[in-house]
C-alpha cells in the first residue's frame, strides 16, 4: 500500500497572500504511445481508486451482457449528485430488469447536491440507497446479474459472486496488472487496490479502444453525458465538457483519472485523501501532456474563502 515516501509536494493553498498548506501526492502522465511521460512521486504506489474504478466496473458489466442506452450507461459509471434527474435514471435502469429501488443493497445516503439534499429534509425524508451517489453503479450490477441468472440479493456484493469475479478480471485486464488487494468501498461493493500507473493504463485502454467494444461504449457514454457522471457543478463534469474528448472520473480520498482517445492519460492521488488539490493538479498534469485546458481553467478554481469572500486559492506546483 501507499507509504509516505511515495508522495511529493504537488499543490499549495494560499490565504490572504500567505501560503497556508502544502498538499502531497503522486501523479503519473502517459504519452500518446502509453509510455510514462512524467511522474511525481512513485507511480507504482498501490492505491484504492475508489469511484475512479467505476468505468472499469462498467466495462465488465457490458462485457457480461448489460445493454443500456448511452445516458443510462453513464449513470452506471457515475458518482451522481442525486438530483431528481439522476434518481429517475437509476429507476429506469432497474426497470429494464423488472426491478425497483428496493433491490439496491448499497449504503443509504443523501444526495451530494445541496439543494436536492435540502429538499429531502424539507419533505421529511432521510438517507436511502437510491439517493446515494453509487446507486447507478449498483443498479447496473443488479441488472447485469439478472440478465445472467445470477443472485440479485445482497450476495451481488460478495467477491465470489460471478459479477464481482468478472469485474475483478476486467480490472486486472485493463490495468495490465494483478490487483494487490480487495477491500470494501463506502457503498458496500468490493474495492480493488491497483497501482497509480495501472489506473492510468486502465483509463487509457478504455479511451483508445484497447478495452474492446465494451470499453468503447463506456467511453462514448461518459463523454456524451458528463452531467450524468457527476452533476452540473462538479469538477469532473466541467473537465469532460470543456476538454474535448476527455474521459474523466473522480474518486473519493483524493483520486482523479482522465484519458483522451489519442492515448494521453493522467492518474493522481492526493496523499491525505483531501479533494481540494485534485482539480489544480489535474489541470497542471493535462497541460504537462500538451493538452489545451484553457476553456476549463476558470471553471475549476479551488477558491479559499475568508468571511465568505475569496481570499486565496489552491495552486499546483507539480508536475
Amino acid at each position: 500500500m501507499a507509504t509516505p515516501d511515495a508522495f511529493a509536494p504537488v499543490a499549495i493553498t494560499r490565504r490572504s497572500g500567505c501560503d497556508e498548506s502544502v498538499h502531497f501526492g503522486a501523479v503519473v502522465g502517459l504519452s500518446s504511445t502509453g509510455e510514462v511521460e512524467f511522474a511525481v512521486g512513485d507511480p507504482s504506489t498501490a492505491i484504492y481508486p475508489r469511484s475512479s474504478t467505476k468505468p472499469m466496473q462498467a466495462v465488465a458489466m457490458v462485457r457480461a451482457g448489460l445493454q443500456l442506452p448511452s445516458d443510462l450507461l453513464a449513470l452506471v459509471c457515475a458518482s451522481h449528485d442525486g438530483t431528481p434527474r439522476h434518481l429517475a435514471a437509476v429507476r429506469r435502469i432497474l426497470a429494464t430488469a423488472g426491478l425497483t429501488e428496493a433491490s439496491l443493497a448499497n449504503t443509504p445516503g443523501l444526495p451530494l447536491d445541496e439543494s436536492a439534499a435540502e429538499a429531502v429534509f424539507r419533505d421529511g425524508g432521510g438517507r436511502t440507497p437510491l439517493q446515494m451517489n453509487c446507486s447507478g453503479k449498483h443498479s447496473g450490477m443488479l441488472v447485469t446479474s439478472a440478465v445472467n441468472g445470477w443472485p440479485i440479493d445482497e450476495r451481488y456484493l460478495e467477491t465470489d459472486h460471478p459479477l464481482q469475479q468478472a469485474i475483478t478480471a476486467t480490472i486486472d485486464d485493463v490495468a495490465a496488472e494483478h490487483h494487490s488487494h480487495i477491500g470494501v468501498d463506502g457503498c458496500g461493493s468490493p474495492a480493488h487496490v491497483i497501482s497509480l500507473l495501472g489506473l492510468a493504463r486502465a483509463f487509457r485502454a478504455i479511451a483508445v479502444g484497447d478495452a474492446g467494444s465494451a470499453g468503447g461504449a463506456v467511453y462514448e457514454c461518459m463523454t456524451a453525458h458528463p452531467e450524468l457522471v457527476g452533476g452540473n457543478d462538479r469538477d469532473v463534469t466541467k473537465f469532460m465538457r470543456h476538454v474535448p474528448g476527455l474521459m474523466a472520473k473522480d474518486g473519493a480520498d483524493g483520486v482523479f483519472a482522465a484519458a483522451l482517445p489519442d492515448g494521453r492519460a493522467v492518474a493522481l492521488k492526493i496523499a491525505d485523501g483531501g479533494n481540494r488539490a485534485r482539480p489544480p493538479v489535474m489541470l497542471a498534469a493535462l497541460r504537462a501532456l500538451g493538452i489545451d485546458t484553457s476553456a476549463v481553467e476558470p471553471l475549476v478554481v479551488e477558491s479559499i474563502l475568508g468571511h465568505g469572500h475569496r481570499v486565496g486559492e489552491v495552486r499546483a506546483i507539480a508536475p
